[in-house]
């Protein structure tokens, strides 16, 4: 199963160090998503990172970077609907419905589908499936190795997302959660987190 991390929204001293150390304990796929960022902030984020692990990191936004840093592809969503008119690389898309799912899967790598459990880093993101709805998409083939689930992710329903047929998951309020991004520096809690989720997702 991938365990993917969505980057926190805001960037902060500590962030490269993180990042590295998430790539080196075995993150699957790195998805750098900034709203409203300056294009250099995000830059200057990718050139602390060893380019060995550009390959395993997704851009949300500024797409151009996905070239100038050689990185895995590119991400679309509500926000950016539309991959650059001159684009035939590797795509990944936000789903908030299985119908979406069905339509989008086979023009994607993989895509992710939001709001499985109530967010835990944004309260007004409610789960809109029931466990019903899930099992019944998986056995019509709709939820596969090919679909990811964002949204209240945690060690505690990792199980039943395998149970579910997911091809992995997206983690973000439940690390992150973990570390004080305006006063933080010791982040050996989020690291020894992070270690559980590898753990339950291999």
């Amino acid at each position: 199963m991938k365990l993917i991390l969505l980057t926190s929204p805001d960037f902060f001293i500590e962030e490269d160090k993180i990042l590295l150390t998430l790539f080196e304990e075995g993150l699957d796929i790195l998805h750098l998503r900034k709203p409203n960022s300056e294009p250099v902030f995000c830059e200057r984020l990718l050139t602390l990172l060893p380019e060995e692990y550009h390959k395993r990191i997704v851009v949300h936004d500024h797409f151009y970077l996905k070239e100038e840093f050689n990185l895995m592809g590119i991400h679309l969503s509500h926000h950016n609907p539309t991959a650059p008119p001159d684009y035939h690389d590797m795509v990944s898309r936000t789903c908030y419905t299985l119908e979406e799912v069905k339509e989008l899967k086979p023009k994607s790598k993989y895509v992710i589908l939001k709001n499985v459990y109530d967010s835990i880093s944004e309260p007004t993101y409610v789960s809109r499936f029931t466990a019903e709805d899930l099992h019944l998409a998986t056995r019509q083939g709709i939820i596969d190795k090919h679909v990811m689930a964002q949204g209240g992710i945690s060690l505690e329903n990792i199980n039943e997302i395998k149970q579910f047929g997911f091809g992995g998951v997206v983690i973000r309020g439940d690390l992150w959660k973990r570390f004080n991004i305006h006063r933080g520096y010791d982040f050996k809690d989020l690291i020894a987190h992070f270690r559980k989720l590898r753990q339950i997702t291999e």
